[in-house]
């Protein structure tokens, strides 16, 4: 339901980006050709078409699938180079409205929200900043995820062929639209927790010397990425302008795919646009929610 607070320019151009994100991928696995310089770079093209189809978190549920966290030197690698033009591209989607407004002057389409919701209140029904928890919400939330993940490894075990981190997710979307699963407190931070406790394991596998000797291996990802970036901004700017939509939208829209749902609302701060603010922040989590399916997808493909 908090879809109608994102409005229809801004999930037709963050659509439009995870479509981009898709062709990219695929466009730059054929160009490069990783597959000569690695094992594993079918999951490789998965984990970048997840990280920026919603942010970090699909790369890393998708190199779970794949146990390529196993192999720290790749893994490392891929990080590397994500972060590296995460940042570059985040820059990029402050830098380019403006000028291209100058060029190509659109029109400001200024969001408009649900009646009877002000910003402020759409802001708290999207995303909760403060929370008072109680221990009975900690031990639903708790029991609910751990459940969640139980079934996820019960099903794979009797049906191999689908992905336990695919079943994990659609377990997630599913309990997030009960109305007592949403009044549960507590729910974002414990997720933050359990999001940097696994970050920390993974991040014990890497192994920054041997990422250093692995020159070839990085090479190869760095050229990869970039030409990806490069054809994603191309498509959803070329579209979204072909499109007339303002160019602050398709902005925020291609940071919410590439960076996610925390840096696309301070994109939007930052083009002094706070009216897209929430739309972002919808977005990236649309991004969030359907970036392991298609990572898997694309990875699939290639195998």
């Amino acid at each position: 339901k908090d879809l109608k607070f994102a409005g229809l320019p801004m999930l037709t151009m963050f659509t439009i980006g995870a479509i981009a994100t898709v062709i990219a991928t695929l466009a730059g696995y054929f160009i490069v050709s990783p597959q000569n310089h690695m094992d594993n770079a079918p999951a490789i093209a998965g984990m970048f078409t997840g990280t920026y189809t919603g942010g970090s978190a699909n790369l890393n549920a998708v190199a779970l699938h794949y146990s390529l966290q196993k192999d720290g030197n790749t893994y490392a690698a891929v990080n590397a180079v994500d972060n590296i033009l995460t940042a570059f591209w985040i820059f990029m989607t402050i830098l380019l409205p403006p000028i291209l407004q100058k060029i190509f002057p659109r029109a400001k389409k200024i969001a408009s929200h649900p009646e009877g919701h002000t910003e402020e209140e759409i802001r708290n029904l999207v995303i909760s900043i403060k929370e008072e928890m109680t221990i009975a919400d900690v031990s639903l939330l708790l029991a609910l995820g751990f459940g969640s993940m139980f079934i996820s490894s019960l099903a794979n075990n009797y049906v191999p062929a689908i992905p336990s981190i695919l079943v994990l997710t659609t377990l997630a979307i599913i309990l997030a639209q009960f109305q007592f699963v949403q009044k549960l407190k507590g729910s974002s931070l414990i997720g933050m927790v359990l999001v940097l406790l696994f970050l920390a394991v993974i991040g014990a596998y890497c192994d920054i010397g041997a990422l250093l000797q692995s020159g070839e291996v990085a090479g190869s990802l760095l050229l990869w990425d970039v030409i990806l970036i490069l054809i994603h901004g191309i498509l959803i700017f070329g579209i979204g302008g072909l499109l007339k939509q303002d160019w602050d939208i398709i902005s925020v829209a291609s940071n919410a795919c590439i960076g996610g749902s925390t840096t696309a609302p301070v994109c939007a701060a930052s083009l002094d646009r706070q009216d897209l603010q929430v739309s972002g922040i919808i977005a990236g989590s649309i991004g969030l929610a359907s970036g392991s399916y298609l990572g898997i997808m694309v990875a699939e493909f290639l195998k």
